[in-house]
Order: C-alpha cells, then sequence, then structure tokens
C-alpha cells in the first residue's frame, strides 16, 4: 500500500527526515503518492546517483504517462508556456540548451559578480543591523539573490519591484494568487526577450539573445530559461542561507566553531547542502521498463528521487543526521548529478559564502527567536524557509562607501 505523503503533513513539510529515515530503512524503493498521484520514492543514496544518471529516467514531460499529464501539478511545470528549458529536457536537445546558458553564465562572469554581490549583502546587513533582531528570510536571504538575478538577466530597475513581487508569489515565499502572479511573469519575460533582441545589452539574457548558430534559441527557449534561472536561481539561494542558518542555530556548538574559524565557512556550505539543501526531491518518468532497487518500474511511472533521504543516508555518510561542517565528504547530491547537474551552482555557492560571511561578520551572539513560529513553503521539490527571526548583538562595521549605496526592491 502507498504511504501517502501528503497526509503526514504539516509535519512531513516542517521535518521530513523522520519519515524519509523510516522509508529508507524499509527499502530502497517505496511506493507513495503525493498530489493523488502514485510514485516511486527512491530513498537510498547509491540508487538515487544512478537514477540521476540513467537515461531511461526521462526529465521531459511526454514521457509522462497521458492521464498525468492534466494534473495541475505536472500541466504547469512540463507543458506550460514557460517550460522550455534545460530542467524538462533529455538529449540531444539538452546539450544544446546547456552549451548555450553555459556561454554566457562563464566562471568568469560569475566571479565578476563578487564585488556587487558582497555590497548588496552589506547594505542589506546594514538596514537591520541596529536594531538587534531581523527576519532572516525577508531582509536579508531573500533580497540578496533576487537582485543579483535580476541585474543578471538585465530586468531594469523601474520593473524590479513588480518583479520580486511576482518571484516571491511564485516560488512561495509571499501569499498571493500563484497562478496570475506565473502570467504576468510569462508575459514580461517574453516582453523582455525581445527586447534584448535588439538592445545591445551586455546581460546574460542579452547575450543569448543575440547568439547565432547551434546558441541561437527561440524566443519561447529564452524566456522559459530566464523563468529557470529565477526559480531555481533564487530559491537555491534563498533556501541554502536560511536553511544554513537555521541549523547552525540548531547546532550551536557548530556554530561557535564556524565563529572561531572562517576559513571552515567553504565546507560548511557544503555540509549545509547536505544536511538540509534547497532541493529536497526530483521527478523523473521511465521511458521503459527497468529495475530500480529491486522494485520493477514501469514505462510512463513517475519516480520520485529523494535527495533529502539519500543526503541522510547513514551507509554514506557517517552520523549522516548531524550536522559537522567540517565532514571531509563533500560528494552530496544537491545540485544534482549526471547531465543535469546544476549550471548555477559556482553562483549559489559564491552567494552562500558571501552571505554566511557577512552575516557572522555582523552579527554577534545570533539566536533564533523563538518567540514566533517557524514557517516553511509546502513544496515537493525545494524546502526552505518563509520566515526565520533572529536576535543578535551588533558588531561594528567600516562604512559603507556613498557611492556603494543601493535601492533595495522590496516586495509590493
Amino acid at each position: 500500500m502507498a504511504v501517502d505523503l501528503d497526509a503526514l503533513r504539516p509535519g512531513f513539510t516542517d521535518d521530513p527526515y523522520a519519515v524519509l529515515k523510516s522509508l529508507r530503512d524499509a527499502g530502497p524503493v517505496q511506493r507513495v503518492e503525493t498530489f493523488g498521484v502514485p510514485m516511486w520514492l527512491v530513498t537510498r543514496y547509491p540508487d538515487v546517483r544512478a537514477a540521476l544518471d540513467n537515461p531511461l529516467l526521462s526529465s521531459h514531460g511526454s514521457a509522462l504517462a497521458e492521464p498525468l499529464r492534466g494534473h495541475p501539478h505536472f500541466a504547469s511545470w512540463w507543458f506550460g508556456d514557460l517550460s522550455d528549458h534545460m530542467m524538462n529536457s533529455d538529449e540531444p536537445d539538452h546539450t544544446r540548451l546547456r552549451r548555450a546558458v553555459s556561454s554566457q553564465l562563464t566562471p568568469r562572469r560569475i566571479a565578476a559578480l563578487r564585488p556587487r554581490i558582497e555590497q548588496v549583502a552589506a547594505q542589506l546587513a546594514s538596514d537591520f543591523a541596529d536594531s538587534g533582531r531581523c527576519d532572516l528570510i525577508a531582509d536579508f536571504a531573500a533580497p540578496l539573490p533576487i537582485i543579483v538575478i535580476m541585474e543578471l538577466l538585465g530586468v531594469p530597475a523601474v520593473d524590479q519591484e513588480n518583479f520580486r513581487y511576482w518571484a516571491d508569489v511564485v516560488t512561495g515565499l509571499a501569499d498571493g494568487d500563484a497562478s496570475s502572479a506565473r502570467e504576468e511573469t510569462s508575459g514580461y519575460l517574453r516582453d523582455l526577450v525581445t527586447h534584448k533582441r535588439t538592445s545591445g545589452d551586455d546581460d546574460l539574457i542579452g547575450g543569448l539573445a543575440r547568439s547565432t548558430g547551434e546558441a541561437a534559441l527561440s524566443d519561447s527557449e529564452l524566456a522559459s530559461l530566464a523563468f529557470l534561472l529565477l526559480v531555481a536561481g533564487y530559491t537555491t539561494a534563498v533556501d541554502l542561507v536560511g536553511n544554513g542558518a537555521l541549523a547552525l542555530l540548531r547546532h550551536p556548538e557548530q556554530l561557535e566553531l564556524l565563529q572561531r574559524s572562517s576559513s571552515l565557512l567553504p565546507g560548511a556550505i557544503e555540509e549545509f547542502l547536505r544536511f538540509d539543501g534547497p532541493a529536497s526531491h526530483l521527478l523523473r518518468f521511465a521511458t521503459q521498463p527497468l529495475m530500480i532497487g529491486g522494485a520493477q518500474v514501469q514505462a510512463g511511472d513517475v519516480v520520485l528521487l529523494s535527495l533529502a533521504s539519500a543526503e541522510h543516508d547513514g551507509n554514506r555518510y557517517p552520523r549522516a543526521d548531524q550536522l559537522n561542517i567540517e565532514r571531509a565528504d563533500r560528494q552530496h547530491l544537491a545540485f544534482g548529478h549526471g547531465i543535469h547537474f546544476c549550471l548555477g551552482a559556482p553562483l549559489a555557492r559564491l552567494e552562500g559564502e558571501v552571505a554566511f560571511r557577512t552575516l557572522l561578520g555582523r552579527c554577534a551572539g545570533l539566536a533564533l527567536d523563538t518567540s514566533q513560529p517557524l514557517s516553511w513553503r509546502v513544496s515537493l521539490g525545494s524546502r526552505g524557509l518563509r520566515g526565520l527571526p533572529v536576535t543578535f548583538r551588533t558588531k561594528p562595521s567600516m562604512p559603507l562607501d556613498e557611492q556603494a549605496t543601493i535601492k533595495v526592491p522590496k516586495p509590493l
């Protein structure tokens, strides 16, 4: 009998790891149901890693069984007007799309963003530093990456408040009509692509819009790519900072260790990604009958790859349920594996490093404000907080250069 994951909410949303442990202990593949759809849940690290690289498991909606294609969850992501991107594609389209993006989202371009990310993080921290308390999501973890993404995509300053509002609603960071926000986002991105075709702007979408030959993308592909960067790039960074900060607050000895030695920060980022990473589950669709972990999967079946479960597999990581920022094994699956390994991983790591360096540099005695309950976004694919109230003592900081002061776009 399938385990109904929806029936286990809100507990499964707030803390999925106990449920996933019981399912993992019961076997490598379990029959579950969510959104009213039966799925195969893959729970253990070796099987999840192998499945991520298995060509018989498709990311394209055409492999989904026909009766499920009209299901609201699948229809919006795989068959909507912003679904024509590389996360939903298989070979050979995937390689074509990935090469096009890679030609613009280069390591040099990402590295060049560091001064701007540091500038934004410093300004955000200065805005709340004197108060001794803040919501780390609303005041820091969310505005930092959305500013970076909007500038990377080339969203004009005059449009940024609207754009951030749509992004917050679409990703579940704010309440609102998600369907309407997605429609507004779609129309805006299509207009933006049209503008970038002739603008000569030196941003990511502008560069892709002018690409020719194999790197040339259609309007639909460009708009879908921009949407993918918005959704995946935004929530990944927000959740890396939010989930990582909460993990430190719940493991004060690890927080103290990191505060004593900032050289541990790169390793800490990797441990945050493993311990409570932004991506919790990925969906795949079987194109042919195959065996996974002893289970017979039929063509058209939905396979749910549990990254969250795999990253807590005790046979892969000693004391997997403990946060250890000095952990030597950093071969986690937080950014995927195989052809779909996240192209934005270097940017997410950079944003995470700058965010934590800035936060720990300005805030001493960081503590969870227990007077307010934590709230998690309900999502199958990602895991993140909607708010993280904290208190702290302010550390002195060098004053910002007046020219570095920025206007942070707020959600409407």
